[in-house]
């Protein structure tokens, strides 16, 4: 990566997007035209001035080999990150080495990569020396949880109570009570502190809107709802995986605290939902040597995308190390030895029956759960009615694509992949269907991203 002979593709710099319209306006300036005084570093930093609207051009800098993840710093005033100025560097960039040729670079981005690089170091003496002296007053923080647990525990009971009204009164009086109902409730159980909890309930309240079929869904939602609570209201006597499990669910912080995992890990995808409060963004790894499936979260405020971004399809050495909980693939990202850079490393797949009984699999070690990550192994996009499927180039079996899989363009990006041929797929299959995130053709062929 630090090298100017290995570049990134274009979907590659445009996994790391914030959102369409950023890729949209990002490959407008993908082009020489709107830069000057293009340049790059052997030691990975790219540079260079974007002609915008304003008399002075906008400053625009990436460090791309920083092991942390790319870098970006520039003097437009947008609050997307990165924003449509790096995303055009970058793809001038990775379009050869004559657009952006080597050089030194400008007092500018000079101070900015030695700043970064300074605050980095200091940051890592800072942390190294919050880990020697101790995490605080552990008697403290055990009668806060005690006090937390108790307001929860409360908060499940009066939504047990809650629950069992509906079920006496009938389905029909949900409708009734629009959803009102359920955001009160909704409140008293962030009143609780069990967020988790809050958000399953207001899930409820957007069921009896739903069309056809709702009472069956509301009534398998209420009782995975139940299935909760007394989980917490039992946890003293579930297996200890299966109650961090349960406190996960529930809404209780957890530490990334099992043992790192060293490995090259092969971004899958990444994508981002985002309701009024929060962007949340996934990156799904998978490890080339230990064959383990890892997923990253990470956060942004309202209106921000979160800063952790990594380009599908590139590969980087790295540590992880796993959340509690039975089967969880949740992990936090450690320790970084190289930046990314291209693989041709792939997933190891499997049939669309095999997917099925993982994901009935997983249902063991955590009811809740909606979808498992897999990989599909030659499987061909096909329609089936007003849906899609996927089915097995070899066999009988298909796995139905989730709906909001059917409304993204990524769809046909997928049936464009194929061509009417087997591909292989990654993405997401739980009891709604399959909902692929990512696709590789048969034989040599770069990842294409469908989210």
């Amino acid at each position: 990566m630090t090298q100017q002979g290995v570049r990134w593709t274009a979907d590659q710099v445009l996994a790391l997007a914030p959102d369409a319209a950023s890729r949209k306006a990002g490959s407008k300036l993908g082009a020489a035209g709107p830069w000057s005084e293009a340049g790059s570093s052997d030691e990975g930093t790219v540079w260079g001035l974007c002609k915008g609207t304003g008399s002075k051009p906008y400053q625009t800098v990436i460090d791309i080999a920083d092991a942390a993840g790319p870098a970006y710093k520039c003097s437009c005033p947008s609050r997307k990150f990165p924003c449509k100025h790096a995303l055009g560097l970058l793809l001038l960039w990775a379009g050869g080495e004559g657009a952006v040729p080597p050089g030194p670079a400008p007092d500018w981005a000079e101070q900015w990569i030695e700043g970064r690089r300074r605050r980095a170091q200091e940051k890592r003496a800072t942390d190294a020396a919050g880990s020697a002296s101790g995490a605080g007053d552990p008697e403290a923080a055990r009668r806060r949880a005690e006090r937390r647990a108790v307001r929860i525990t409360a908060g499940a009971t009066e939504l047990e109570q809650r629950l069992a009204d509906l079920l006496r009164g009938g389905l029909a009086g949900a409708e009734q009570a629009g959803y009102g109902m359920w955001e009160e409730t909704a409140a008293r159980m962030v009143d609780a502190q069990a967020p988790g909890l809050a958000a399953r309930v207001r899930e409820l309240g957007s069921i009896p809107s739903s069309g056809p079929g709702w009472p069956v869904r509301l009534l398998e939602e209420c009782a995975l709802l139940h299935l909760l609570d007394r989980g917490w209201l039992r946890r003293e006597r579930l297996p200890d995986g299966l109650a961090s499990t349960v406190r996960s669910r529930i809404g209780l912080p957890a530490s990334a605290d099992g043992p790192a995992m060293r490995d090259r890990w092969l971004v899958l995808a990444q994508y981002d939902t985002a309701d009024s409060r929060l962007t949340t963004r996934r990156i799904w790894l998978h490890g080339t040597d230990s064959g383990r499936t890892a997923l990253l979260l990470s956060y942004g405020a309202a209106g921000r995308a979160p800063e952790l971004a990594l380009p599908v399809g590139l590969e980087l050495e790295a540590e992880v190390s796993p959340y509690p909980g039975t089967g969880q693939p949740r992990a936090a990202l450690g320790e970084r030895f190289a930046p990314p850079a291209p693989s041709a490393a792939r997933p190891r797949g499997m049939t669309t029956e095999e997917a099925a009984a993982r994901y009935g699999e997983a249902l063991r070690d955590d009811p809740w759960l909606d979808s498992v990550p897999v990989t599909l192994d030659r499987v061909i996009p096909a329609p089936d009615g007003d849906s899609w499927q996927l089915a097995d180039a070899e066999g009988d079996s298909a796995l139905p694509l989730t709906a909001s899989a059917r409304s993204r363009p990524g769809l046909w990006r997928l049936v464009a992949l194929s061509g009417g041929a087997p591909v292989k797929v990654f993405g997401e299959c739980g009891h709604r269907g399959f909902t692929p995130l990512t696709a590789w053709p048969e034989g040599a062929g770069e990842a294409v991203r469908l989210c």
